[in-house]
């Protein structure tokens, strides 16, 4: 029979008898792997976490935002290559297939990403629709690159985590140097929150709170080493300060939940409390020190002043990292030592739920202890949580005030998919259609939640294949974890494993409340969790070696790979196509600056015949005509740009100036009218009608008078 363990008797022996037990699904039960073996093992595994931090990292630092057009496209294109690179490599190893439910959420996933392009057809913004088709695509290759290296190498997992654990931790600590030396990193910032490299400090929050669980877990996993299980006390800390001092309330309740289940679900949650609480003493004391710093924390701040006080901020860091050390040295030390008794065990935990179930009974006492009352504090902050009207500043107060925009974001989504409840207004077209239901000045790109958005974007359908892909990884998961429970050959994978889930988790939840899902540098993080967690299998299953023999290759397998390898060059020659059309509107724009017409109207053609569905290289061709003394020409491709995205108001209202100044009043008149329809938030369109209707009166009173 396979040995199993209990939760208690895992807390009860020392770690330094757990470091005997086997660590990977492909050892043996009831063996032990020699030492060199083991340590070719952490070899192997150390230097895979190295590569696939780097990567991680240079996905955060390239795109940042995942807005620039430019850094964002090179970024899918080597997405798409590694995609591409792994499944054709799994294809000539003959890597086994995929478990059914884990193959269903790939099916979908893939699905949605057609869907995607499918919206180009009929998007209110095409040329917004294909970049975001091409996020898709290049989101579904790192799934798919997961879920076939969890075939190929599932004993590999501690890589996996151990590179998303060292990302977090530089990322977050380049933010906090960020402020340390703003002079240097970032001297634009006028808020006072934490937002590089990202320029969102929502997902700047984020990241740092996907790294928790992974601290946790590498602080009490026995393989980790002593010294790295301290280190992770440090780590902690700076996750925690970058988190709260992004400010971000969403990233901050993601966090809560997702390292809630973590130690709820995993054998190791004294020890995890023990440095959890560790690191967030010493989170707490450099949060505090800068909240205390006007400088630091809040905006406007003159960038002398942030330099002085960053300095002093990066002494207070330096300490408490390296106090945060000593700490996480001791502790584990204790922890190997020390082996407490069933009784103690139960003592602490249930002090510590009782600490815990004591917050919300403190909520409800100062509820009822207020001015309002219980129902009426209920009531005030339900009315806080749902108003459309409510905003919220960008200081650090802002963490314990319920006011925000939310609730007009979704009501505005919710608006758009009402109108086109079937396939929605196109991938990406949130942002151009919400501006005909809505008067409000705010400028918003997305909905705040993958939920809204997809219904305003895809509809029903984009619902159902979306809701279809959850369930089908649910299932997948769930099948990945049957059965492992207590199962001592397998406990150190299953914590592995569960800790990817919670990072998963801590995505969905920001997903649900924010639009972070569209910033590559933290998706892709989630996505490759999520695609291996997926994939692994039953724990309990033996996941078969690949095939080898090169020797000996078939045919057939030589010819998908080969397929693979030229599907992967054609997606990413498409994905390609609109940086490509926004270079040659670069150039055509350069060539008529130094006089050079022709080039000009060449390289205009060109980015059109690239991206057929933006309208940008029509307009420029319509200046370039406008400029050369073609008023015909011009209007044409004013005109033209109507055709190409006729409900884009700013088509509409960029002909009716192109009329206005040619004193076609009346022309004019009727295209503002479109534009107006479409947009009812812009200032500038109800002027520009004022204008050409004043020209209609003065060419009527000339006509009158002429007369």
């Amino acid at each position: 029979m396979t040995p199993t363990i209990s939760e208690g008797d895992w807390y009860a022996r020392p770690v330094s008898s757990l470091a005997t037990a086997p660590d990977r699904a492909s050892e043996p039960a009831g063996t032990t792997p020699v030492s060199r073996d083991r340590r070719l093992g952490v070899s192997v595994d150390a230097a895979l976490a190295a590569v696939l931090a780097a990567a991680f990292a240079a996905v955060v630092f390239v795109s940042t935002g995942g807005i620039d057009l430019g850094p964002n496209t090179w970024i899918q294109i080597a997405l798409l290559a590694v995609g591409a690179g792994v499944i054709g490599a799994a294809v000539l190893l003959a890597a086994p297939r995929l478990p059914p439910y884990a193959a269903a959420a790939l099916a979908l996933f893939a699905a949605l990403a057609v869907l995607s392009y499918l919206s180009i057809a009929w998007s209110v913004r095409p040329d917004t629709s294909w970049v975001e088709a091409n996020r898709t695509l290049s989101y579904l290759a790192v799934f798919a690159a997961a879920a076939i290296l969890a075939r190929l190498a599932p004993g590999r997992w501690p890589a996996v985590l151990g590179a998303v654990g060292t990302a977090t931790v530089v990322v977050s600590g380049y933010a906090l140097l960020a402020e340390v030396f703003p002079a240097s990193l970032n001297a634009s910032d006028t808020v006072g929150r934490l937002w590089v490299p990202f320029g969102y400090w929502n997902a700047t929050g984020l990241l740092a709170a996907l790294g928790l669980p992974v601290c946790l877990w590498a602080g009490t996993r026995p393989a980790t080493g002593r010294v790295l299980r301290a280190l992770t006390v440090p780590a902690l800390a700076v996750l925690l300060t970058t988190l709260t001092l992004s400010y971000s309330r969403g990233a901050l309740l993601a966090a809560v939940i997702g390292v809630g289940g973590w130690i709820v679900l995993t054998p190791l949650r004294l020890r995890a409390s023990l440095l959890l609480a560790l690191g967030a003493l010493g989170g707490a004391v450099a949060t505090g020190w800068a909240l205390s710093h006007h400088a630091i924390t809040h905006a406007g701040a003159s960038l002398s002043a942030r330099t002085a006080a960053g300095h002093d901020f990066g002494i207070v860091l330096l300490i408490v990292v390296i106090l945060s050390a000593l700490a996480g040295f001791v502790a584990v030390g204790a922890m190997d030592r020390v082996v407490l008794s069933a009784g103690v065990r139960r003592r602490i935990g249930t002090a510590l739920v009782i600490l815990v179930a004591l917050v919300p009974v403190a909520a409800v006492a100062g509820a009822a202890a207020s001015s309002r009352g219980l129902s009426g504090e209920v009531s005030h902050v339900w009315s806080s949580l749902t108003s459309t009207k409510s905003s919220v500043g960008n200081g650090p107060g802002r963490l314990a005030d319920l006011s925000n925009s939310r609730p007009l974001y979704w009501r505005e989504g919710l608006k758009v998919g009402e109108h086109a409840p079937l396939a929605g207004v196109g991938a990406g077209g949130f942002a151009t259609a919400r501006t005909r239901y809505t008067s409000s000045a705010l400028v918003v790109s997305h909905a705040h939640s993958y939920l809204i958005e997809t219904f305003a974007d895809f509809g029903l359908i984009g619902i159902a294949v979306s809701l279809a892909m959850l369930v089908a990884w649910g299932l997948a998961v769930r099948g990945t974890l049957r059965g492992s429970r207590g199962n001592e050959r397998h406990a150190a994978e299953r914590t592995g494993l569960i800790t990817m889930l919670a990072v998963v988790v801590t995505f969905g939840v920001s997903s649900l409340i924010d639009w972070t899902w569209f910033i590559p540098g933290v998706t892709v993080l989630a996505l490759f969790c999520a695609g291996w967690l997926a994939a692994r299998g039953p724990l309990l299953d033996v996941v078969s070696a690949p095939a080898r023999g090169w020797d000996r290759l078939p045919l057939g397998r030589a010819a998908g790979a080969i397929g693979v390898v030229a599907a992967a060059l054609i997606a990413g020659w498409f994905v390609w196509q609109p940086l490509h059309s926004s270079d040659e509107v670069s150039s055509a724009i350069d060539a008529l600056g130094r006089g050079d017409t022709p080039a000009a109207i060449a390289a205009a053609r060109s980015a059109a015949s690239a991206d057929p569905v933006s309208v940008a290289p029509i307009w420029e061709l319509a200046e370039i005509y406008a400029g050369t003394g073609n008023p015909v020409a011009s209007r044409q491709e004013w005109a033209k740009a109507t055709t190409v995205q006729p409900f884009n108001a700013e088509t509409w209202q960029q002909l009716g100036t192109f009329d206005l100044h040619a004193h076609r009043a009346q022309l004019a008149l009727t295209e503002f009218a479109m534009a107006q329809r479409l947009d009812l938030t812009s200032p500038l369109i109800p002027k520009l009608i004022d204008q050409a209707h004043q020209q209609l009166i003065s060419a009527q009173r000339a006509s009158t008078g002429s007369a």
